[in-house]
C-alpha cells in the first residue's frame, strides 16, 4: 500500500491552512547506491510497490517519493550502518549494566523490588519517548530525533555514572528514566528501515537491524562483568570523573555516544518523506486491502485488530525476556551458585550466538514464513524458561548442574526469543506496509517498553513475596497463551503480510 504521509509547508500567502507539498527530494542522497537509470527526468526517484515488484508493471504512473530502496538492497547502505550504531548503543546501555546492576541496589541497601523498578524505569523512559520521537522523524525528519536522542543518551551515561557516589536508589530510577528516554528510538530506526527496503526483503533487514539490537543487550554484557573484575574494590579519580566497578561502565557507554554523535552530525544525510503521486494498485495489494477493510465482531477493522494483536503479542514476548532479564542474576546466584560476572558472561556467549540466529533470518525466510517463526520461536524460548521452574535454591539444598543453566539460556537468548521476535517485528512491519510507519512503530515499542516495566517490577514482587519459581511458571503461561493467539490468527496475518 502506497505510504501518503508528506511534509506540509505554509504557502507564499502565510495561510497555514493551505498546505503545500514540498516535492525537493532529499534521500537517497547524491552517493546514494540507488541505479541513476532509475532516475526521473525531475530527479525524483522510484518508490517500490508494496510487494516488492517493478513500479512500472501495471502501467500506472511512477510514484516518486525520496525514501525508497532498490530491488535488491538499500537505498543508503551508509544511513543504514549509522542507524545500527543508533541502536546498538541504545540497548548497549541495559546489554553493559546488566551484571552491574544487582550489585548496585544492593550496595544502595535495595532488594528485589527495586531491582524491579530500576529495570522498569529505563523502560518507562522509552514508553514516554517512543511515540513521540516517532512523531518527530515524521515532522522533522530522521537526522535531527536521532542526534537530540543520542545526546540525551549521553547525559544519561554522566547521571549513571553518579549514582554511587550520589547514593541513592531514587537517583538511579531517574538515570535509568533519562536512558530510556534517549534510547526510545526503536520505532524510529525500524520505520527507518521499512522505508528503504522492498517488502519481500524487509524481514531480512530488520531481522540485521534486530541483530545489532540484541547484541547490545546480550552480547555486551561481557564487558560490565569486565569492569566488575578489572575495578572492584578499586576507585580512581582523575578531575570530576571517578572510575569504579559501577560507574567505568557508563563512562564507556557515554564514550561510544560521543562517536555515534559525530557520525550522525558529519556523515548522516537528512531525509523526509515526501507525497508520493497515485499508482494503480497491484492485484495483490487490492486484495489485501480488501482483507483489511473487513470489520471484526468487536466493531474494528480486521486490519486494527492485527496491529493491536501483533502489539500485544510484543508485549508477551518483550515482557518475558524483560522479566527473564532483571532476575537472572539472582536467579543464577540463589539457584546454581554463580557470580555476577560468570552469569553475564555465559548470557553473552549465548547472545552472540543468537545474534548468528538472527543474521540468517534471511535463509530461515526462504523455509518457514513469519508466523511458523514466531510460533517455534516463542515455544522454543516458553520450554527453557519452563525448565527452570521445578529447580531448588541452594540456600534449599539444590544441588543443580550449571550445564542445565547454560541450556536453559541457550534455548532463550540463543534461539528462541531472537527468532520468535524478531519475525513478531517484521510481520508487523508488512502488515503496516506503506502507511507512515514512523508512528505506528514508536506504538509498537510503547507497547514493548510498557512490557519491559510492568513485567519486571510483577517478578520483583512475586520473588519477594512467593518465590522466582513461581515466575518462571507466569512466563510460561504467558507465552503459551501468546502462541494460542498467534496460531488461531494464522491466516488473516499471513493474508495481511503478502
Amino acid at each position: 500500500m502506497l505510504n501518503t504521509d508528506y511534509i506540509e509547508k505554509r504557502n507564499s500567502t502565510g495561510d497555514p491552512d493551505v498546505p503545500v507539498v514540498d516535492m525537493t527530494p532529499s534521500f537517497p542522497p547524491a552517493d546514494s547506491t540507488y541505479p541513476k537509470s532509475k532516475q526521473l527526468e525531475a530527479g525524483h526517484y522510484l518508490a517500490m510497490e508494496q510487494d516488492g515488484g517493478d513500479p512500472f508493471s501495471d502501467g500506472g504512473p511512477p510514484s516518486v517519493v525520496s525514501s525508497v530502496a532498490t530491488a535488491g538492497g538499500l537505498a543508503d547502505p551508509l544511513g543504514f550502518f549509522i542507524v545500527c550504531c543508533v541502536v546498538l548503543i541504545g540497548d548497549m546501555n541495559r546489554g553493559v549494566l546488566f551484571p552491574i546492576m544487582w550489585p548496585l541496589v544492593q550496595e544502595l541497601g535495595g532488594n528485589a523490588v527495586w531491582l524491579g523498578y530500576a529495570v522498569g524505569a529505563f523502560s518507562f523512559g522509552r514508553i514516554i519517548a517512543s511515540p513521540t520521537l516517532g512523531r518527530m522523524s515524521i515532522d522533522y525528519g530522521y537526522s535531527k530525533t536521532l542526534v537530540m536522542s543520542t545526546a540525551i543518551i549521553i547525559i544519561g551515561c554522566i547521571l549513571f555514572a553518579s549514582v554511587y557516589r550520589v547514593g541513592s536508589l531514587y537517583f538511579l530510577v531517574f538515570a535509568q528514566i533519562v536512558l530510556g528516554i534517549g534510547s526510545g528510538t526503536l520505532g524510529v530506526t525500524r520505520a527507518y528501515v521499512a522505508e528503504i527496503t522492498a517488502t519481500r526483503e524487509r524481514t531480512k533487514y530488520i531481522a540485521w537491524q534486530t541483530a545489532v539490537q540484541y547484541g547490545g543487550f546480550t552480547v555486551t554484557p561481557i564487558f560490565g562483568s569486565l569492569f566488575l573484575w578489572l575495578l572492584e574494590g578499586k576507585r580512581f579519580q582523575v578531575g570530576f570523573f571517578v572510575f569504579d566497578e559501577y560507574s567505568a561502565a557508563a563512562y564507556f557507554m557515554g564514550g561510544l555516544g560521543v562517536v555515534t554523535l559525530f557520525l550522525l552530525l558529519t556523515k548522516f544525510q537528512a531525509r523526509y518523506r515526501t507525497k508520493p503521486a497515485s499508482k494503480k494498485k497491484s492485484s495483490r495489494t487490492a486484495e489485501r486491502d480488501e482483507v483489511a477493510d473487513r470489520m471484526t465482531f468487536v466493531g474494528i477493522t480486521v486490519y486494527s485488530a492485527a496491529l493491536l494483536g501483533c502489539m500485544l503479542l510484543n508485549v508477551s514476548t518483550k515482557g518475558s525476556i524483560g522479566a527473564f532479564e532483571t532476575m537472572g542474576i539472582s536467579f543464577a546466584q540463589s539457584h546454581f551458585g554463580l557470580q555476577p560476572a560468570a552469569a553475564g558472561l555465559v548470557v553473552s556467549i549465548n547472545g552472540m550466538i543468537g545474534v548468528g540466529a538472527l543474521l540468517s533470518m534471511g535463509w530461515l525466510g526462504k523455509f518457514f514464513t513469519d508466523v511458523q517463526m514466531i510460533l517455534g520461536g516463542i515455544m522454543v524460548c516458553a520450554l527453557g524458561i519452563i525448565s527452570f521452574a521445578p529447580l531448588d535454591s541452594v540456600e534449599d539444598g539444590g544441588n543443580n548442574s550449571v550445564v542445565h543453566y547454560c541450556l536453559g539460556i541457550f534455548m532463550i537468548y540463543a534461539t528462541g526469543y531472537p527468532i520468535g521476535h524478531t519475525a513478531v517485528i517484521g510481520l508487523f512491519s508488512k502488515v503496516v506496509g506503506r502507511r507512515p510507519q514512523g508512528t505506528l512503530q514508536g506504538y509498537f515499542a510503547s507497547a514493548g517498553s510498557l512490557a519491559r516495566i510492568l513485567f519486571p517490577i510483577m517478578s520483583g514482587y512475586i520473588t519477594t513475596y512467593d518465590s522466582i519459581n513461581t515466575v518462571m511458571v507466569v512466563l510460561f503461561v504467558n507465552l503459551i497463551v501468546a502462541n494460542c493467539f498467534v496460531a488461531m490468527s494464522r491466516r488473516t496475518l499471513e493474508a495481511l503480510s503478502v
